[in-house]
């Protein structure tokens, strides 16, 4: 979800996008006409900022990584803005009676006033995290592999937004109360944040209690790298987070996107029914075997379902059951839908049954599941239904390996316990991005 510094970005960006539609029109029409023509092109041009600023959210530019001044976020800057005025273009032009506007040199000066201006605006941004303007000075209590890692990718990545003054590893409680004291009477922080381990200790409680007087905010841990870095830190996390933090139902929200699941998925099948009669008649002339692949998988509170696929693989296969890309039991097709994805279309009916959502933590075999379920809490993923696409299949690799596969079950708790519909948009969003730029 969006953080500070994102919604810093966002409205940033959104007022570059106005300011920049300002000059332009003053660049070319000059103080007499700037007011009329302003108001002429002020709804059009906004309905055209919305389409920009998905772009940009696709690009990845509003995350805390791209608060960098580097050669691979000002590529990334300029391929959205290509890409934007690209699909600005084509709606100006097909939907001439709507727009009332066909802006070419209107639309090439705007972007590139846009870039210029955005781009510096986004370097200063980043510019006062990386010096420490805006980064919160942070104490750090507690001590495991993951709270280090986490205190040196922060000291690593300034766009992060925080510095990590001082780190209390020491498990000798009055020790680490006196430190504890000094730190905070020193002023030099503005948060603390604690492993929940500490939090059962009654001195370390007292002196993080006293911290309250100072109006320094207290985050624990597991919601502190949640929030850093939208999953959940395995190794922190306890069967009492579970029971606090995890909702099992949602009932508003179960019937809304059972609907749109429904509607959804009717609607694709009807649109797309030819190529996928067709993508049917090139697999069964090409390669022996039946057309549909299906596979039992594990779904809701660990039922078994029947998943449908387009075969792209020879018929009775053998092997792992992991595949690479370059796997040499897919088929010429199989390669193709592959990395198309299109043998993904027969799992619209599985949707349309109710096994499975558009969004949702993706469904593994029993063998996989059976695999993974040693890794701790795996059996949480069963409590909602899978999905077609998922927050863990938009921000990580397909699992090839028991140590991926723990990376994407942590995207995947993170979803279950703040699913909405807004964040089933965004991972749709993401997931066009996905699509594009994915072999999996």
């Amino acid at each position: 979800m969006p953080n500070f510094k994102s919604i810093i970005l966002l409205l940033g960006d959104i007022a570059v996008l106005y300011a920049s539609l300002a000059l332009t029109l003053f660049i070319r029409y000059g103080s007499d006409y700037f007011p009329l023509s302003f108001r002429h092109h002020l709804k059009p041009f906004s309905l055209i900022f919305i389409i920009w600023l998905i772009v940009f959210y696709l690009a990845n530019l509003y995350k805390n990584e791209s608060l960098r001044i580097d050669l691979a976020v000002t590529q990334s800057f300029a391929l959205a803005i290509i890409v934007s005025v690209v699909i600005s273009t084509i709606l100006f032009y097909l939907f001439v009676p709507f727009f009332k506007l066909t802006p070419k040199t209107n639309l090439a000066i705007f972007a590139f006033v846009f870039g210029l201006i955005d781009l510096g605006w986004r370097f200063t941004l980043a510019k006062i995290f990386i010096s420490g303007g805006l980064r919160n000075r942070l104490l750090v209590i507690g001590d495991s592999p993951l709270i280090n890692e986490t205190v040196q990718r922060l000291k690593n990545n300034p766009q992060f937004g925080y510095d990590v003054v001082s780190q209390i590893k020491e498990h000798a409680e009055s020790k680490s109360e006196q430190e504890i004291k000094q730190i905070i009477a020193s002023g030099k922080i503005s948060g603390v944040v604690i492993q929940p381990h500490f939090k059962k200790d009654p001195e370390i409680v007292n002196a993080i209690y006293q911290i309250l007087l100072y109006e320094i905010k207290v985050t624990d841990f597991i919601s502190f790298y949640e929030t850093i870095f939208q999953k959940l830190p395995l190794e922190e996390l306890e069967e009492s987070w579970f029971i606090e933090k995890i909702t099992v139902r949602r009932r508003l929200y179960d019937i809304a996107k059972r609907f749109l699941d429904v509607i959804l998925s009717l609607v694709l099948i009807i649109v797309l029914l030819c190529p996928a009669l067709l993508i049917a008649v090139l697999i069964k002339l090409t390669s022996p075997g039946p057309v549909m692949y299906k596979q039992e998988r594990v779904g809701k509170g660990h039922k078994p379902f029947t998943l449908y696929k387009f075969r792209t693989m020879i018929a009775d296969h053998q092997g792992p059951l992991w595949t690479t890309g370059d796997d040499k039991r897919l088929t010429f097709i199989g390669k193709i839908l592959r990395y198309t994805h299109l043998d993904e279309l027969p799992q619209l009916i599985n949707i349309l049954k109710g096994d499975v959502s558009f969004i949702g933590p993706r469904p593994e075999r029993k063998e996989l599941a059976e695999l993974y379920s040693q890794l701790p809490y795996y059996e949480i993923r069963h409590i909602i239904k899978p999905g077609l696409t998922g927050w863990a299949q938009v921000n990580y690799k397909a699992s090839a390996s028991i140590e991926e596969a723990k990376e994407k079950l942590q995207y995947d708790i993170y979803y279950i316990k703040n699913r909405s519909l807004i964040l089933d948009l965004l991972i749709l969003l993401k997931t066009i991005r996905y699509l594009f730029t994915s072999n999996g």
